[in-house]
Parts: structure tokens; sequence; C-alpha cells
């Protein structure tokens, strides 16, 4: 069976890399390499015309091609897709028994040593109570579940289905054994690192290298039983699909097709998803509580003080509707709703750690732990001296750890100049915002008038989103040249910087605004005689409805907008790759195209997989929308809800139907991405005490009652201020503040400032100790998890008594 497939073209390799050479008339030369397994690295002529001059010095220049094969009985054969312009070599590698067998001994593979049965929560808890369970789903060829150990080549006959040679290691290991092979081959000079399939990659000789998919994921035209089905036709008809948008995820069945990490996201994925129902419900019932509220008081006439230098003044009953839809996100059921997410949010990522526990022991990763990661390519092919490696002994490139640091520092100064960029940005579009104002107060109409601060903020939030993908887009590819420059040592170390650079970076993009509208607008305004102003003109005020619903709106825009973009490109963008994949492939065969075409070449034409880091940064930044501005937008956790949805299938389609299969990768969680998620839990905490203490307007209410009215009676007259006597153009005008007929700070504004403070403290102290509770409480590893373990222990070392036994005796 075919495990692994590298792929060359003409074209693509036409720059000749460093260890290609010459071969005469056609004739195929090997170079052999010794490693730890001897290997045959084969170098072959691409059939047709070479571009450029032809001949040079009397013979053919053909571009090369490097077939890699073992020498431990290892299968390759090699395939050709051509025309008379262009050739595409299919380099097919799979890996024998005697292989697999010494590469699972050294790679740490587990072997079954007893079945046992994993049963899924959600769907016990649901029978003990008697409710039919909808989201269940009968999938076959659902992965048996084992009590595992480390394979031991010696110990073979203590494991389980041991007889089996074609089916006892599955793909996913026969993909990492293959490619583990591939990335140690020396193919040049081991002191220049010219190792491993992926530089060659890098460096062009290849065009690509994955492991081809189990067969068609569409089902056959003839009728068929489930369980004759290949694992992509299941992982399709199962779970790529819309219509099973409200069944569970065959997480074993992903996990057995694309490996660990893959699986790992999708089930986080599909948790934080599930958690998202009761914020949701919540949220709703927070929503639409305000809407049954009317506050709007008829026949209240109040002249109020003019908005700009030419605005006119206006009366506060003309924005009643608006202040209606003010209380729709600021009301007392705002406050109750952002204690609730906080304590969401870190029970979330609590039962998430039992969860991944849990994930981790049943897919035999609980005590992964990388090797000593060898160097990426790019560092050993641009790295300028070698040292040898403490751990390893082996001679390895090497970066001066002082020189790297100079350039973090340097390229930490570019970041905090694009950092500057948005700020800057973020600057115009206030100012624009104040123009658009204008324009609408001057236009005459009473309509525009009245929501020229609505439709300000709206116009405003669409220009920032549009600068916001702009931007993240523009940053990402700053981000991968600035982490590259940095020269990373490991993969590791790269993706963490790279990371960390886009995150901080998208994290302003897309919250500046917000923040901005949250804790700043309405601030430094001043009052009539004495305005704020920022480049000539006056520093922004909270529109009629208040702040709140301006942050309501942006968040609206923002993140709903996001989504549906990421959306709508995650659907096309594929759609569009695959297309050129396939002209390529097309117009190599032209006529000679087979009516049933070959698996490696059907992969040929899906897209290459881009990783998680996408998805993962996009559920990441959606988290924080959800949790951080939660007081302002109940229904934030609805909309990221119906996302998600569609996000699941959407994401599954891809890696199933128009992706490449990945190589699988071992990983026990989801990475650098669980701390993001908790600094982000704990920042919401902060952020919504603040925005409750001096945004809502919960507090001023609160005191009101406390001190003059339980029923709020006189509330709106209070909460405005009369204008300086000296303000001549409106005497007597009103504006919102608590100040005296002098623009001095009333005594009330004090209490009112030391209630926020008091609350602010309060907050924080109560939700931080319930949140350690809840922490000390809930355990990382469930206590049945706990059992499996020593019961895999106690197996494990039964299986291997016999060298304990060895040892005692010697």
């Amino acid at each position: 069976m075919i495990r692994f497939i590298c792929t060359a073209s003409q074209e693509i390799t036409k720059r000749s890399p460093k260890w290609a050479t010459t071969s005469e008339m056609g004739e195929l030369k090997l170079v052999r390499i010794t490693t730890r397994v001897v290997l045959n690295l084969v170098l072959i002529r691409s059939r047709g015309k070479q571009r450029g001059k032809g001949k040079q010095d009397g013979h053919n220049k053909f571009p090369l091609t490097s077939l890699t094969s073992f020498s431990l009985s290892a299968l390759s054969v090699q395939e050709e897709s051509a025309n008379e312009k262009k050739t595409i070599h299919f380099l097919k590698v799979s890996a024998p028994w005697d292989v697999l067998v010494y590469y699972a001994e050294e790679l740490c593979l587990r072997a079954p040593l007893q079945q046992h049965l994993d049963l899924n929560t959600s769907s016990v808890v649901l029978k003990r109570l008697c409710v039919p369970n909808i989201m269940m789903e009968s999938v076959p060829n659902r992965p048996l579940d084992y009590y595992t150990c480390a394979f031991r080549k010696s110990k073979m006959n203590r494991f389980l289905g041991s007889g089996d040679q074609d089916g006892y290691f599955t793909n996913t290991q026969r993909h990492q054994v293959v490619y583990e092979i591939l990335a140690r081959t020396v193919y040049g000079k081991r002191k220049r690192t010219e190792v491993g399939v992926d530089r060659l990659v890098n460096e062009r000789a290849y065009t690509a290298a994955y492991p081809l998919h189990e067969g068609p994921f569409k089902l056959p035209s003839h009728k068929i039983h489930p369980d004759e089905l290949n694992q992509r036709q299941v992982l399709h008809y199962y779970w790529a699909r819309w219509c099973k948008w409200f069944k569970y995820q065959p997480l074993d069945h992903i996990r057995e097709y694309f490996g660990e990490k893959i699986a790992l996201y999708f089930a986080w994925l599909g948790f934080y998803t599930a958690w998202l129902l009761p914020a949701a419900i919540v949220g709703t019932l927070v929503f639409v509580s305000g809407v049954m509220e009317d506050i709007c008081n008829s026949g209240a006439k109040y002249p109020m003080c003019p908005l700009c230098k030419t605005c006119d003044a206006w009366n506060m009953s003309d924005i009643c509707t608006m202040a209606k839809l003010g209380y729709l996100f600021d009301h007392p059921g705002t406050v109750f709703f952002s204690v609730f997410m906080s304590f969401w949010a870190v029970t979330f990522l609590e039962f998430w750690k039992r969860k991944m526990a849990t994930l981790a022991h049943h897919w035999d990763c609980m005590d992964f732990h990388e090797e000593e990661e060898r160097p990426r390519p790019e560092f050993a092919a641009t790295a300028p001296t070698v040292e040898e490696n403490p751990v390893t002994g082996v001679k390895e490139p090497y970066f001066p750890e002082k020189t790297r640091l100079s350039r973090m520092f340097t390229g930490s100064m570019v970041i905090v100049l694009m950092l500057c960029v948005v700020i800057i940005f973020l600057v115009t579009v206030v100012m624009c915002r104040g123009v658009i104002s204008v324009m609408m107060y001057q236009s005459g109409s009473p309509v525009l008038r009245t929501e020229a601060g609505t439709i300000a903020n709206i116009c405003s939030s669409i220009v920032n989103l549009g600068f916001i993908l702009v931007m993240g887009q523009v940053y990402t590819a700053l981000a991968e040249q600035l982490t590259k420059w940095e020269m990373h040592r490991t993969q590791t170390q790269h993706d963490n910087a790279f990371t960390l650079k886009v995150f901080i970076f998208q994290f302003v993009n897309f919250y500046s605004s917000p923040f901005y509208v949250a804790f700043f607008k309405g601030r430094f305004v001043g009052y009539p005689t004495n305005y704020g102003t920022l480049f000539g003109m006056r520093n922004e005020d909270c529109g009629p409805g208040g702040c709140l619903i301006e942050l309501a709106e942006q968040l609206f825009i923002i993140m709903v907008g996001k989504q549906l973009i990421n959306n709508i490109q995650e659907f096309i963008i594929p759609k569009v790759k695959a297309w050129r994949q396939k002209r390529t492939l097309a117009s190599v065969l032209g006529d000679d195209e087979q009516d049933e075409p070959r698996r490696w070449e059907e992969d040929y034409k899906l897209v290459p997989c881009g990783g998680l880091f996408e998805e993962y940064l996009e559920m990441v930044l959606q988290f924080g929308f959800i949790t951080i501005f939660v007081a302002a937008f109940p229904l934030a956790p609805l909309f990221a809800l119906l996302n998600n949805w569609v996000e699941i299938r959407l994401d599954a389609h891809k890696f199933v139907c128009e992706y490449r299969r990945p190589v699988a990768e071992r990983a026990q969680n989801i990475g650098v991405w669980f701390n993001i998620l908790e600094a982000l839990s704990h920042l919401s905490v902060i952020a919504n005490a603040f925005l409750i203490a001096f945004t809502s307007d919960f507090l001023p209410r609160l005191l009101y009652q406390y001190k003059f009215s339980n029923d709020l009676n006189g509330y709106v007259n209070f909460t405005l201020a009369y204008a300086p006597l000296n303000y001549t153009d409106y005497p007597l005008c009103r504006y919102k503040a608590f100040r005296d007929n002098d623009g001095m700070y009333t005594l009330f504004y004090w209490e009112l400032l030391a209630v926020r403070l008091g609350f602010i403290i309060a907050f924080e102290h109560v939700v931080f100790f319930v949140l350690r509770a809840i922490d000390w409480i809930v355990p990382d590893v469930p206590e049945s998890l706990e059992l499996k373990i020593k019961r895999e222990r106690y197996l494990a070392k039964q299986a291997l008594a016999e060298n304990q036994e060895a040892l005692l005796v010697s």
C-alpha cells in the first residue's frame, strides 16, 4: 500500500539545487548515502525540452529530482505524468513491516495491550436523565480503544493483533514512520545540514511531499454497506456534511485519519461551541429583558447644548428612540451577565483541561514529549556557523544567541511602529466620524440630524473593519519575515514567536476601536466655554443612547462582519486554488487524462494544507469579543454560536475534500493558545469591571436610587447640568455631566467616583476568588481517568515483567 508521495516537475526544478549533478545521455546515476538506515538517493532525468540554451559544454542539462528508498526492503515506485514540454514525477514511497517495527520502537509508538470501553460523557448524562439524545449517531468502523504501552519488538507476542502485519500499524503511524525517515535522510553534506525532505521542498527540488488520502470521498453510485466505506468516505458522510451540524463529531475517526494535532483542534472547537450554548441562551434572555422595559418619559423637554461649533441646539425628547435602544445594552441584567460570563470563561477552561487530559490518555499522548527537535530547514540553510549540540553531540548549524536577541529587539521596534500605525488610523477614524456628524447636522434634514451620531458610527465602523482586515494580512506577512529573520533554531520556537507577534498585533488591531469607545470616548469632552479639542476639532462625546450602544454597534460590525468575510474566504479560496492545481495537471496530461485518474494525481489537484494557525487565531479573537466586551453586547455568544456551527462543517469539508492529507502529528494539548485563552479570560474580568463602573449608567442609577428616589423619578433631569452663565450662544442649555453652574464637579460626582472604584475592587476580588475556588475544586484530571491510568500502568508492567526479572537476576 502506498503511504507517501513526493512530486517534482521540470519547471519547478529547473533551478538545480546544490546537490544536483548533470546526467549524460539520459543515464541514471545512483548516489549511496549512509545513515542509521542505509538509503539510496536516485537522480532521475526529467523528460522533455529544457528551457534556455539547450546544450552547454557538449552535454544535455536536465533538471533532476530525487527518490528516496530504503535498503531494508523498502518499496518505492516512480510514476510520471508528462507531455512534450513538461513532466511531473510522482515518487511513491512506502514502508514494509521490518522498517515499521524498527522505527515503532525508536519513535516510542504505543501498542495495544487490552481493549476497554470508552463512553461519551454527555450521552451518559442524557441517558441517566432519560432525555432522548438526538446528537448521537452510529458511525461505522469506530476505532477501538485499548490500554497501551510503548512498543517493544522483543515483546511482540504480548501485544494484541501482532500477527496481522497488514493491519497492526494504523495508516497515520505508517505516515509518521515514513516521514521520519524522509526527514532524517542526508542528501548532501551533513556539515551543512542538507537533511530532510522539508528542506528539499524549500529548495524547490520537490514541489510537494504528502501522504495520500485513503480513496475518494464521494460514495459509490451502487449500494454499499457502511462498514465497507473507506475512512475518508466515513468522515465525509458522517462529519463534513452540513446536515450533520447537530451531531457529535467522530473524533476517534478524525484522530485515526488526520492525527492527534488536528483532532485536538476539532475537539476544542466542538467543546467550545457546546459551551457557547448556555452563554447564548442567557445572553439572549438578558437582551430580551431590556426590550420589555420602557424608560422613555413622554413630554420631557430639555433644551440641549449644540454638539459641534456649527450645530444648533436640540431637544432631549428627540432621542427617545435611541434612549430605548441604549437600555437594551445598559440595564441591571448586563451586570449579572458580565459576572456570569467571567465565571463561564474560567469554568470552560477548567473543564477543557479535564477534557484535554481525557483525550490525551484516550489517544495515547499523555506521556508524549517531543524529542530534541532538529533544526528547521531554513535555519539550517542560512545559519552562519556550525557547533556541537550539547544534548546529541552532533554538529549542527548555530546562530549566536546575542545576535538573535538584538534581532528580536529590532523586530519588537517594528511591531511597536506597526501598532502606532493602527493608533494613527484610529485617530483618523475618530476625526472622520466627527466630520460625518457635522455634515449630517448641517444637511438640514430632521432625520439625519437626529441619527447623525449613529450614521457616523456605523460608517466609521465599516471603514475600520476594512482597514483591520487589510492590516491583518499585511502584518501577518511582515511577522513571518521578522520571525524568519530572528533565526529561531526549532520549529516550535519559530511557531511560538510567530504566534505571539501576530496575536499582539491582531489584539490591538481588532480591539483598539472598541477599547476607545468603551473607556475613552466622552471622557475628555469638557463643558460649554471650555471644550476639549484634538487638532482643532472638539473631542467626541457619546451619542444620545450612551457609549454602550455605540460599543455594541462597533462589536456587531467588527465581530459579525469579520466572521462573514472569513467564512466566505474559507469557502471560495480553496476552490480557486484547487481549480488552478487542476489546470496545472491538465496542462501536462492533456488528452491522455484517464477516465479514472490515479490516486496520486487526484491528490496533487488538491490544495496544500495551510495548518491550524489561522483557524485557532480566528476562534481566539472571537473568544476575546464574547468575554472582554460582553457587558455591552449580550448577543455576542449567540452570534459566535451560529458562526461556529458553520465553522466546524466548513473546516471539516476543507480537510476531507479540498486539502491534501497532512502528515499526522502527535500532540497532547492545544499548545500556546491555551495560555492566550487564560490571559483573555482574566483580562475580561478587569475590562468588564471598568465597563460597568465607568461606561454603563448602572452605578449612577443605583446611587441615585439610594440617595434620592427609589423609582428614579427625576433621574434624567439630575444627570443634566446647566451651561455656565457666561455661555451666551444658548443660555441655560443642558449637557450631560455632574457639574454646577460654574463647570465644577459636584459632590455627587466624587461620591459616584468612590462608588465606581469600590465596585471595581469588589467585583475583581469576588470574581477572582470564586475563580480560584473553581480552579481548586475542579481537578485537572478526572478521578475515572486516574483509575484508567493506574490500570494501564499495571498492564504495562505485566507486559515488561520478563525484563524486570532479568534485571533482578543479573
